[in-house]
């Protein structure tokens, strides 16, 4: 098969989309890993997408949460050692690339130990405190940071997340004085600030989404350039006086290295048709494409470049590998 067939979900036309290319077909439930806890933005998409990929190759898709390690490793490490064979896969978020800059040693190597199959798109991410807090402004939480320095801590995906490189992101461009406290998972995290146990988290869109919505938490700011349709009230960053401040998730679909060029084929149709399916659940989400990393060897390309970038931010925050 030629990189052709590997297009980002939203290059190839419905038609071509509906049919997984003649040649390889799964021989038992696809296994998904999802390196994170249930409930975060990675677990939620993760789910869609599967759903809605499972049946275009004749087998379901089985998502399994495999938490654990910096930046998701312990995920990364099973499907790295897994058989190439497609009957494995990791959905990955902005951490996958990021392990370099937090373990010394590890275990992975996020570009040669994998295989692309598909980027499934990127997400905008919104600043989100608990209602009780009295914050009702961005404003009003760099002042109150600057106000008492050391006294607040924002909630983390895990280490290396895209939650925590936002949280960094926004530390580095208000000059506050505000320590990451590192859960196991976008979910856990966004429970920390409905308790009140982190000032704010900066979850992506896909699943912090229903929680404004829903009251728990109060959206201060979308990281980025425009406002998101499913929280039209929120403003954007720039809008609230700190346009510097600028974060978004991506999440990709890798396969272990080494895994036959038919076979990434077929998985990548599988996942193209997934956005026909389920098109309007992955718009409510904020799933957003990236047409930039559409081939296979732009996607590895367009990774490298993301974890350059991912770790001289880390480095400039203070974090060094352990």
């Amino acid at each position: 098969m030629r990189r052709r067939h590997l297009l980002t979900l939203a290059a190839l036309p419905a038609a071509a989309r509906a049919q997984a290319p003649e040649g390889w077909r799964p021989d038992r439930p696809v296994r998904v890993v999802v390196p994170f806890a249930p409930g975060g933005t990675t677990d939620v998409v993760a789910r869609v997408v599967a759903e809605a990929a499972g049946g275009a190759l004749g087998q379901p898709w089985v998502v399994e949460n495999r938490p654990g390690g910096a930046a998701g490793l312990v995920g990364m490490d099973a499907v790295a050692k897994a058989a190439p064979d497609g009957q494995t896969i990791l959905i990955h978020s902005n951490g996958h690339v990021l392990a370099p800059a937090l373990v010394a040693r590890p275990p992975v190597d996020p570009i040669a130990d994998f295989s692309g199959i598909a980027m499934i798109g990127r997400i905008p991410q919104v600043l989100v405190v608990n209602p009780r807090s009295g914050l009702a402004t961005l404003a009003e939480l760099v002042a109150r940071l600057r106000a008492e320095p050391g006294r607040h801590h924002f909630a983390s995906a895990g280490i290396g997340s895209a939650v925590h490189v936002a949280g960094e992101v926004f530390r580095a461009v208000t000059g506050t004085d505000i320590q990451p406290v590192h859960y196991r998972g976008g979910g856990p995290a966004m429970q920390a600030v409905i308790t009140g146990e982190a000032i704010f988290t900066v979850d992506p869109v896909a699943s912090a989404g229903g929680h404004v919505r829903g009251g728990t938490v109060r959206g201060l700011a979308i990281a980025g350039p425009q406002r998101f349709a499913g929280l039209p009230e929120v403003p954007t960053a720039a809008e609230a006086g700190l346009p510097e401040f600028r974060a978004e998730s991506w999440l990709v679909a890798l396969a272990p290295a080494r895994t036959p060029p038919a076979v990434l084929a077929a998985l990548g149709m599988a996942i193209a048709a997934s956005r026909d399916r389920a098109a309007a659940r992955l718009a409510e989400l904020g799933v957003q494409p990236l047409p930039e990393a559409g081939t296979q060897a732009a996607l590895m390309a367009w990774m490298r470049r993301e974890m350059d970038r991912g770790i001289a931010l880390l480095r400039a925050a203070g974090v060094q590998p352990d």
